[in-house]
């Protein structure tokens, strides 16, 4: 079974309901039909109740089991206002602001609407940059108590691999943090082993990479990473983690036994740590393209509540895809 069919699975042996507010979208309307058919997870869908109707059935898809939330229309209106109000007025929100931000901001009435527990989680990004999703989520639900950052990954899952745990890697940092300093590297370390195991069930070896493997180069980049590595070793020592390795040193086993002997990480990484978002980001989309690979994020790690993010090139499948793992996030 393939790696997004067994999250399916997860998903629907205790269906959350996760919000997608961006109606405006035919992927969006897509991506819910495909949802509710499937029994992934219930759907909230943001939008005037007759655009997304005739939206639909332009598409052609029933989105009959989808709720429909016009923030215009809301019964619970001036709750989620009150909730905007309560979370930003130390910033100077006032009512009359939330009130108009709610009307106009789809993706922040969906995250008032996790907020208040009115739902699960929410997926957005597919016609939005990454900030849009993020910002409000970070000044309304805030980071998980204990994290040290907001961080994102990539599930790849690539076909016919015998590397990774059969083919199943996460790529971390591939969508936020552009240039994270070795402490920051080391938490994006431990966030994404526990967002690895608790997607797949299988142990996480966390390798460090880098152009360099075991001191083959000298630079102030490999030293970042090596700094980094001995705070993830110091903070988090129930981590397997190892480095600085190439990439082929930290999936390969016979290059690992060459490069790095004696590692108990090099030649079975399946969490794969760039040392900056140039790396990460460029490393996902090459194995998407070029291997085939099925990719999933940037899913964020490190928010109290999840709430995940989209390629804006994504498909309405990766949609469907995002939705099924932030419904296991919300499990969890």
């Amino acid at each position: 079974m393939a790696f997004i069919d067994k999250i399916k699975e997860k998903a629907k042996a205790d269906i959350k309901t996760i919000v997608l507010p961006e109606s405006e979208d035919d992927r969006t309307i897509l991506a819910a039909a495909k949802i509710v058919e499937e029994k992934i997870a219930n759907i909230v869908i943001i939008g005037p109740v007759k655009d997304v109707q005739d939206k639909a059935a332009a598409l052609g898809v029933s989105i009959d089991g989808c709720r429909i939330v016009d923030p215009a229309d809301c019964a619970d209106f001036d709750t989620y206002v009150n909730v905007l109000y309560e979370a930003r007025k130390n910033k100077g929100m006032t009512p009359e602001a939330a009130r108009e931000i709610l009307l106009k901001d789809y993706l922040t009435f969906g995250i008032v609407m996790v907020k208040n527990n009115d739902a699960d989680g929410m997926v957005a990004g597919a016609s939005h940059a990454t900030s849009d999703t993020l910002r409000p989520a970070l000044q309304i639900i805030r980071t998980a108590p204990g994290v040290k950052l907001v961080s994102a990954f990539f599930v790849m899952d690539v076909p016919d691999c015998e590397y990774g745990e059969n083919g199943t890697f996460i790529f971390a940092d591939s969508g936020l943090n552009q240039d994270p300093d070795c402490e920051q590297l080391a938490a994006i370390a431990d966030s994404s082993a526990k967002s690895f195991e608790a997607l797949t069930g299988a142990p996480a070896k966390v390798a460090m990479i880098s152009h360099s493997t075991k001191g083959s180069a000298k630079h102030a980049l490999v030293d970042k990473v090596l700094e980094a590595l001995r705070i993830a070793k110091e903070e988090y020592p129930y981590l397997a983690i190892d480095g600085e390795l190439q990439v082929d040193a930290a999936i390969v086993p016979s290059v690992a036994s060459s490069k790095a002997p004696g590692s108990e990480v090099a030649g079975h990484a399946n969490v794969l740590i760039f040392p900056n978002l140039d790396a990460g980001n460029s490393a996902y989309k090459l194995v998407q393209r070029l291997a085939k690979a099925e990719a999933y994020g940037p899913m964020l790690q490190g928010i109290a509540r999840p709430v995940n993010d989209l390629s804006r090139g994504c498909s309405y499948e990766d949609i469907v895809g995002v939705v099924a793992l932030t419904a296991v996030q919300a499990q969890m």
